[in-house]
């Protein structure tokens, strides 16, 4: 029954591979044929509807509430001004030089990426960073390379993250927390790396593709001008309070929030703002609740006993547990992320990570170290998600150009996170 549960897994990464289903929906509908192929009955204890699909769903429940939170102070930094003010701030420091211009564009992504990420985070540091880089010279692809791998620095201090691999994984905050600060080094020397050697390899390209760019206000914070130099903090509330006071995720977040709105608004205005902003939250945040939920049903799908007891003879056989082959092996892995792949933890990846911890292959810390370390390169070279299909569009060049560009430096990111994981959870 294992070999089956296999192949009905790899029937759902060809759906979401050739986009016959949407991620969400067609993980839910894996998690349904696994629960039947476990031999699971249709209601009561370890059942299709009642552990499945009524306990499964709310499983990820504190993550969909800090994603909202996340995306609701993004939408505050947008509307307010905050993080185009950055920008726009670093782009005059830098001036006519490139690498300059490139070093200050990542370091305001990896900030906004500590707060949201996806296609919000690309948008808030792109609109005007993407346009200011490729007018002072620096290629297209490198261009939309930098904000992604300015995400990808901040990533390891996303606090919904933090919250989704905790409730996922069952793992303490301080657990997860302590892996994603020994991952920050990796992912910022191969940020650092990319902007440096990339703007020197390719050299200034002087091309414009980007239709009025500056012709018209794409929003009111364009109006508003730029916010007080004290409101551009923002950012940073949730991480210190989250990272250097070991507040929770949630208070931490609404602090953000409130930090935000009270540094940029009139008292008179605050109302108004709150609630518009709250609802443009919730827009943002629909496409991962739906997959968090998805996600979370497939969990209960895999850990079903019957689940557990046909796969974990065929996983045990091929995961290895000696450190070296362990890192050789999952590091030559990294592609199966890619595309909606397998390895992708916002999909089948997580189901994947579900059962090696169920069926005890690996400790739950180590399952958590391979699967951030997976992340890193998913958040930043895969053609299919919305953040690099975002900046490449933007920039005028296809998500391949800037897979191919920016994979072998997230690849290395992820081999020293898989060396970590060895040396510090095998």
């Amino acid at each position: 029954m294992g070999v089956v549960i296999l192949l009905v897994m790899a029937a759902g990464v060809a759906l979401m591979l050739t986009r016959r289903l949407p991620t969400a929906f067609a993980l839910a509908l894996l998690a349904v044929a696994i629960a039947f192929l476990a031999g699971a009955p249709l209601t009561g204890k370890n059942s299709v509807l009642d552990t499945v699909l009524q306990e499964g769903a709310p499983t990820l429940a504190a993550t969909m509430i800090a994603i909202i939170l996340g995306s609701w102070l993004g939408k505050l930094l947008d509307e307010t001004g905050i993080a185009g003010t950055l920008v726009r701030k670093i782009v005059e420091f830098g001036g006519d030089r490139p690498t300059v211009v490139a070093l200050g564009v990542l370091a305001v992504s990896a900030l906004v990426g500590t707060v949201t990420g996806s296609a919000p985070a690309a948008m808030l540091a792109g609109i005007i960073g993407i346009p200011a880089m490729i007018a002072v010279g620096v290629p297209k692809v490198t261009a939309a390379g930098t904000v992604l791998m300015g995400i990808a620095v901040g990533i390891p201090f996303e606090l919904p993250v933090w919250q989704f691999f905790s409730t996922a994984l069952n793992l303490p905050i301080p657990t997860v927390r302590g892996f994603m600060v020994k991952l920050f080094p990796f992912a910022l020397a191969a940020a650092l790396a990319f902007v440096l050697v990339e703007t020197r390899r390719r050299g200034t390209e002087h091309a414009w593709s980007l239709k009025s760019v500056d012709a018209k206000p794409r929003s009111r914070r364009v109006q508003l001008g730029d916010a007080p130099w004290y409101a551009l903090l923002a950012p940073a509330v949730p991480l210190v309070l989250a990272l250097g006071f070991e507040l929770a995720i949630i208070p931490s977040l609404l602090a953000g929030v409130l930090y935000a709105l009270v540094t940029t608004t009139r008292p008179g205005e605050m109302n108004k703002r709150l609630l518009r902003t709250l609802y443009g939250g919730f827009e943002v945040a629909a496409p991962p609740i739906a997959l968090f939920i998805a996600i979370g049903i497939l969990l209960a799908a895999v850990k079903l006993p019957g689940a557990v007891d046909a796969l974990e003879p065929l996983v045990k056989a091929v995961s290895p547990h000696n450190p070296v082959v362990f890192v050789l092996v999952f590091t030559l892995l990294v592609p199966l992320c890619l595309y909606r792949g397998p390895l992708n933890v916002f999909g089948l990846g997580a189901g994947i990570a579900g059962v090696l911890i169920a069926t005890g292959i690996y400790p739950a810390a180590a399952v958590l170290g391979m699967a951030t370390s997976y992340n890193q390169v998913f958040g930043v070279a895969d053609p299919t998600s919305t953040q690099t299909v975002w900046s490449a569009q933007y920039a005028g060049v296809t998500p391949q150009q800037v897979m191919v560009r920016t994979l072998p430096y997230v690849w290395a990111v992820a081999l020293g996170g898989l060396c970590v994981t060895a040396a510090t959870y095998l």
